[in-house]
């Protein structure tokens, strides 16, 4: 299969170049970067980015402003307008299938332990859900809850597969542990800990957000490792994707 990644040379880009490697991938970035043989890519400009697709089965759309604190002038051109031309692309060339990074914030505001600091979470926090409402914690949050909508408009309308993956916060074990230590609230320190993904489940999850046999689409499937403190389900991941994470927060802070 020819799968393309936008943002390839990014934090989660670098670990879907790992997971993907068995098949024919293109990393495309916003610059030239010695060790990525691809194209590079203004998300915002619709014609190349239709360009860059040509000859595609599957996109992997990781691309745009990955800031929280982002204003919004900063993140609906890329993280919006950047989709809407890759799904456009997308359609254009006949693609079958759209993974796009989401986030969690766009639902983190469900339990936020403080509005003015949504990266924390409240000690009683309820269990999330794909079909729960979304509630955006940012701009940010809003883009990418604009962005899932896109995808599904393109699934309904135009029969694209897609699945809108809210990936959590992608760190390694030493950083991780990094998050419990120092001045930090318990509230921001227990945020991390629930949405910690490791760097292996990330490949797990991006791979089987590519191969796995949709059962409908559009799919919105979260994703962060198996910590006992998250609150985003990951029962329709497993179930939809066969998603199967190995890691968990509380164990590797304790490692």
């Amino acid at each position: 299969m020819n799968v393309a990644i936008t943002g390839a040379a990014g934090r989660v880009g670098r670990e879907a170049l790992l997971a993907l490697c068995g098949h024919d991938v293109t990393p495309i970035t916003h610059r030239d970067h010695d060790e990525l043989e691809g194209p590079t890519l203004d998300v915002t400009d619709r014609e190349a980015f239709a360009e860059a697709l040509a000859g595609q089965d599957a996109l992997v759309h990781l691309a745009g402003n990955p800031s929280p604190d982002a204003d919004w002038e900063s993140v609906f051109g890329p993280n919006v307008g950047g989709t809407y031309n890759a799904y456009e692309a997308a359609r254009e060339n006949d693609l079958d299938r759209v993974v796009f990074a989401s986030s969690n914030h766009a639902v983190q505001m469900h339990n936020a332990a403080d509005p003015a600091e949504p990266e924390s979470l409240r000690e009683d926090a309820r269990t999330v859900r794909p079909d729960d409402p979304t509630r955006p914690d940012s701009y940010y949050g809003v883009s990418k809850v604009a962005a899932e909508s896109l995808g599904d408009f393109y699934a309904d309308r135009h029969g694209l597969e897609v699945v809108n993956l809210r990936i959590g916060w992608l760190m390694d074990e030493d950083e991780l542990r990094e998050t419990q230590t120092g001045d930090e609230s318990e509230e921001a320190k227990r945020f991390a800990r629930a949405m910690w993904l490791s760097p292996g489940d990330c490949r797990e999850v991006v791979e089987r957000a590519v191969d796995a046999d949709l059962p409908e689409s559009p799919v919105v499937a979260h994703a962060v490792s198996r910590n006992d403190d998250r609150y985003l389900s990951l029962t329709e991941t497993m179930r939809k994707l066969d998603y199967r994470p190995r890691d968990d927060s509380a164990e590797a802070v304790e490692a």
